[in-house]
C-alpha cells in the first residue's frame, strides 16, 4: 500500500481554506497599501473615534467637512449624528472605499466625496470640519479653515504632536513662533488629547494631538498681510532682539524704506531725497558695531522647519515683495529718506512701544499690536 503524502509542516496545502484566506487578504493589502508620503495613516481605534466626535459637539442640522476619511471610520460615526458629511480625499482608492461603506444605507444620500487636493478645492459651505490631517498640509489646511467665511463653528483637527504644540504654545515656550502668534490671532486654540502612534494603521514615526479650533467672531479688524509681514522680520531670529531683528539687517531696512516711499507717493508726501550730508550718512551695522551679514529674503523663516504662510490670506505674491527688496553694497552710505526710516524705526522702538531691547519669543499678541500700530501711524507698512 502506498504511503499517504506528507505534509510539509511549514505551510499549509493548497487546497485549504486558510491558504484561500491569506492569499485573499495579501490581495487586499497588495491594493490597499498605503501611501505615507500622502499622510495615509488610519486611525484604527475605535475609541479614539468616537472620543473625536464626541468633542466636536455636532447638531444634528450640522454639515460636517471631513478631510482625508479615509476607509471611512470617522466618516461613518460622524453621520450618525450630523445632517450631512463632506468628505474630501485625494486617494480614488480611499474615495471609492468610503462610499462602498456607506452603499445601500440610508446615510448613503448624506455623504458627498470631493475627489481632489483639499488645498486646492473650492469647499462648499459647512458648519464643523473634523480631521485626521495628513501632517504635510497642516499648517496651509489650518489657515485655509480660518479664511473660510463664514467661517466655521469650530474644528476638530488631529496634528502631528509638535505641530500641535506649536499652535498653542505661548510667549516663552520653546515652541513659541510665528505660526503660534498667527494661529492665536484668529482662533482660540485648546488642546484635547494626545494619541499614540499604535492607534494607526500603519504606524507613524511620531506622536499625535487633536486640537480644537475656534475662529473668533467678529475676525480681527487687521490685515493679514500687514500682520505677518511684521512677524515674518520679528521671528527671523526669534532670540534677538527687535533693535537687532529691524536695525540690524541692511536688507529689511531696505524694504522699509521702499514700502515708505510707496506710502508717501500714494498719499502726495513729499520726500527729502538725495545723499546724506557727511554727518548724516549711516552704515547699516549691528549692535555690535560690525558690518551686517546676514541677508533676509522675506520669504522664508530661519527658525521655522517649515514657512508656514497660509496662501489665502494673500493678494500679493512673493514676487511682488521681493521686487521691493533692493539690496545694495553692505558698506554702501546711506541716503536721507533711509536716515529718515531709520530714525522711524527707531523711535517707535524705543520711545513709542519701548520694545527695543525685548525679543521675539518672549512678546505676546499685545506687544505685536502695539509694534504695528506704532510703525503704521509713522507710514512703515509691511505688505
Amino acid at each position: 500500500m502506498p504511503k499517504a503524502a506528507r505534509q510539509k509542516h511549514n505551510g499549509a496545502p493548497k487546497s485549504s481554506p486558510y491558504a484561500a484566506s491569506a492569499a485573499k487578504s495579501a490581495k487586499t493589502n497588495h491594493i490597499f497599501k498605503m501611501n505615507t508620503e500622502l499622510g495615509q495613516h488610519i486611525l484604527k481605534n475605535p475609541g479614539v473615534a468616537q472620543a473625536i466626535v464626541d468633542k466636536a459637539d455636532l447638531k444634528q442640522s450640522d454639515v460636517v467637512l471631513e478631510v482625508g476619511p479615509g476607509t471611512g471610520n470617522l466618516t461613518v460615526r460622524i453621520l450618525e449624528k450630523a445632517k450631512k458629511v463632506i468628505a474630501v480625499e485625494t486617494d480614488p482608492r480611499m474615495a471609492a472605499e468610503v462610499t462602498k461603506r456607506v452603499q445601500g444605507t440610508p446615510a448613503q444620500k448624506r455623504l458627498d466625496v470631493l475627489l481632489g487636493d483639499v488645498i486646492k478645492t473650492e469647499l462648499p459651505y459647512f458648519d464643523v470640519c473634523i480631521s485626521n490631517t495628513p501632517y504635510q498640509i497642516s499648517s496651509p489646511l489650518t489657515f485655509k479653515l480660518l479664511a473660510t467665511s463664514p467661517a466655521p463653528r469650530t474644528c476638530i483637527l488631529m496634528f502631528q504632536r509638535e505641530f500641535a504644540m506649536r499652535l498653542f504654545a505661548k510667549p516663552g515656550d520653546k515652541l513659541y513662533s510665528r505660526l503660534s502668534v498667527n494661529a492665536q490671532m484668529w482662533a482660540k486654540i485648546d488642546h484635547i488629547m494626545k494619541v499614540s502612534r499604535n492607534n494607526f494603521n500603519p504606524p507613524p514615526q511620531v506622536e499625535s494631538s487633536v486640537v480644537r479650533i475656534v475662529p473668533k467672531k467678529p475676525r480681527p479688524q487687521i490685515s493679514y498681510e500687514e500682520w505677518d509681514g511684521l512677524l515674518r522680520i520679528c521671528f527671523v531670529r526669534k532670540n534677538r532682539t527687535l533693535r537687532s531683528a529691524f536695525v540690524g539687517t541692511s536688507s529689511i531696512m531696505d524694504m522699509l524704506e521702499a514700502n515708505w516711499r510707496l506710502w508717501c507717493a500714494q498719499n502726495d508726501i513729499p520726500i527729502e531725497d538725495g545723499p546724506a550730508g557727511e554727518d548724516d550718512g549711516i552704515e547699516m551695522e549691528d549692535v555690535n558695531g560690525n558690518e551686517e551679514e546676514e541677508e533676509w529674503s522675506g520669504i522664508m523663516d530661519v527658525d521655522e522647519d517649515e514657512d508656514d504662510t497660509p496662501a489665502f490670506f494673500k493678494e500679493e505674491e512673493a514676487e511682488k515683495r521681493a521686487q521691493l527688496l533692493k539690496k545694495g553694497s553692505k558698506r554702501k552710505k546711506k541716503g536721507k529718506a533711509a536716515e529718515t526710516v531709520r530714525r522711524k524705526v527707531l523711535k517707535v522702538l524705543e520711545q513709542d512701544t519701548e520694545l527695543a531691547e525685548k525679543r521675539a519669543r518672549l512678546c505676546d499678541e499685545g506687544d505685536f499690536l502695539k509694534l504695528l500700530y506704532a510703525f503704521n501711524v509713522e507710514g512703515i507698512h509691511f505688505n
